[in-house]
């Protein structure tokens, strides 16, 4: 706006009309409506006005006027209606400007993703206005980056673009301060907050996750995978599938059942009363156990080939009846040597004179055997002596729960609390009744007859832990699965509400 005073339009804007010596110019007329102009006689003689504002002109507003103007005499008396006029003449006014308005940018924030790596010719383009009415004070001839020490360069359009490669590991994101001046080299009246973040290359697959999670047991719910996203990298997807599990590499009873005794896990889980621990850990009263190689825990006991350990008479009952129940934790790998050989882990032999199993479990071949021997205190006839499973988890190095339900002539096997039948069933004649003593081993088999000097053999290779017997009685398949499970484990909350494309 140029700012008028009302008496002067320019500094001056002589108005001259030529008469007759004997009239005079009485008045000056402007044709045109709501005009902010007049026009005052300051000489009747010669003729001349001024041109002037009757109040103040803005460019922005109206930049030119055109109208017309005219004269009148004085010759014809006082009444203005008489007066003569002169000719038309055409008067175009011209309002110059004046730098009154800052620039102002159209958004008051600006916001672009990059990947890191790369150079952008131009990464956003910010725009600026101006309200003045002249080319000079309104057009924008020149952005600015106000922020110092940024890898970040703008030109006269507006266009920002990186000087270098940005790297997502180095900065994140970047906030820069920007401003813009019209040609009259007028700054912004207020910055631009521009803001950059930098992305990672693309890479597809799960994003934001933790390989190792450290759990404190009996801590309470724990969230694995808070902010775990699937990276498509703009890719179609048409099916996704995920599994979770829960596992320990330490003993198979793994989360909170690693600090139990065998026979507190048997109070918790409501066993029955009358089990046998055939490997407790050393101590005065059961000392059978002092010479095999434990871990730290004394839970669990390594064998390596070369060890066994025998079970003081007395500890099991030397009839076992029709039903009992054997269960053990075991790791197990494949057995050495090119022509293996069986490795005993539980064994009720002859003691001296002859080598008669009477009954026994063992590994051959990464197979599960278990023999069963009947003694002639019923009839002579042909009976199941050994029953025969076959599971790759036997030889995968892994802890697993074993347990050996005996309701003889049938026995279930049931393997981390899922049943298993036995793939094969062989018979044997009963063993014929003799006075000699039997030797209950475990890790090994005793062999006192038929050899010059009595010793083990059969050597079991592998850890066992919570080795139990119970005789007379099977358990039931939830206290099996109680004790082979742990409390704590994986749940996927609201799996109702994930839709219905999720099962």
């Amino acid at each position: 706006m140029e700012a008028l005073s009302s008496i002067w339009l320019f500094s001056v804007f002589p108005l001259t009309v030529f008469h007759s010596s004997a009239g005079e110019i009485c008045a000056f007329k402007i044709h045109g409506q709501e005009l902010p102009f007049e026009a005052v006689v300051l000489n009747k003689t010669s003729g001349e006005g001024w041109l002037r504002a009757k109040s103040p002109i803005d460019c922005e507003l109206q930049k030119e006027y055109t109208f017309i103007i005219q004269a009148y005499d004085c010759g014809a008396g006082p009444r203005e209606t008489a007066w003569k006029k002169s000719h038309k003449a055409v008067v175009h006014i011209q309002v110059k400007d004046v730098n009154e308005f800052a620039p102002t940018f159209k958004e008051p924030a600006y916001k672009a993703v990059v990947t890191e790596g790369k150079i952008y010719d131009s990464i956003l383009q910010v725009e600026a206005v101006d309200e003045d009415c002249s080319p000079q004070y309104s057009q924008i001839c020149n952005y600015e980056i106000v922020t110092t020490d940024v890898p970040f360069a703008i030109d006269r359009n507006g266009n920002i673009r990186n000087t270098e490669k940005l790297s997502y590991d180095k900065q994140h994101q970047y906030e820069i301060l920007v401003t813009a001046y019209d040609c009259g080299q007028k700054p912004a009246a207020q910055d631009t907050l521009v803001q950059v973040d930098v992305k990672p290359v693309c890479k597809p697959g799960w994003q934001d996750w933790t390989k190792r999670i450290e759990y404190q047991p009996g801590s309470g719910s724990m969230a694995l995978f808070p902010s775990i996203h699937l990276e498509m990298c703009d890719g179609a997807v048409s099916s996704l599938q995920i599994v979770a599990e829960l596992q320990t590499n330490y003993i198979g009873k793994g989360c909170d059942r690693e600090t139990y005794s065998e026979k507190s896990l048997q109070k918790l889980c409501g066993a029955s009363s009358g089990i046998i621990d055939l490997l407790p850990s050393p101590s005065a009263a059961t000392n059978w156990t002092a010479g095999l190689l434990v871990d730290s825990s004394e839970m669990i006991f390594k064998f390596d080939g070369r060890q066994g350990a025998k079970i003081p008479d007395g500890i099991v009952p030397k009839n076992l009846t029709d039903q009992f129940t054997i269960t053990m934790w075991m790791k197990h790998g494949p057995s050495p040597g090119v022509r293996a050989e069986k490795e005993t882990i539980l064994c009720n032999s002859d003691k001296t004179e002859m080598n008669r199993h009477h009954y026994a479990l063992y590994v051959h071949n990464c197979r599960l055997v278990f023999l069963l021997r009947k003694d002639f205190d019923q009839a002579d006839t042909f009976r199941p002596a050994e029953f025969h499973w076959k599971l790759d988890q036997i030889c995968d190095k892994e802890w697993h729960y074993y347990v050996i339900n005996v309701e003889f002539p049938v026995v279930t096997l049931y393997m981390d609390g899922a049943t298993y039948e036995p793939y094969l069933v062989t018979n044997d004649w009963p063993i014929h009744p003799s006075h000699i003593a039997m030797q209950l081993t475990v890790g090994a088999c005793w062999q006192g007859g038929e050899v010059t000097k009595p010793r083990f053999a059969q050597f079991f290779h592998g850890s066992l832990a919570s080795l139990t017997i119970r005789p007379g009685k099977m358990e039931s398949q939830k206290v099996i699965s109680c004790l082979q499970a742990c409390k704590e484990g994986l749940d996927i909350n609201s799996l109702e509400s994930l839709g219905q494309g999720i099962k």
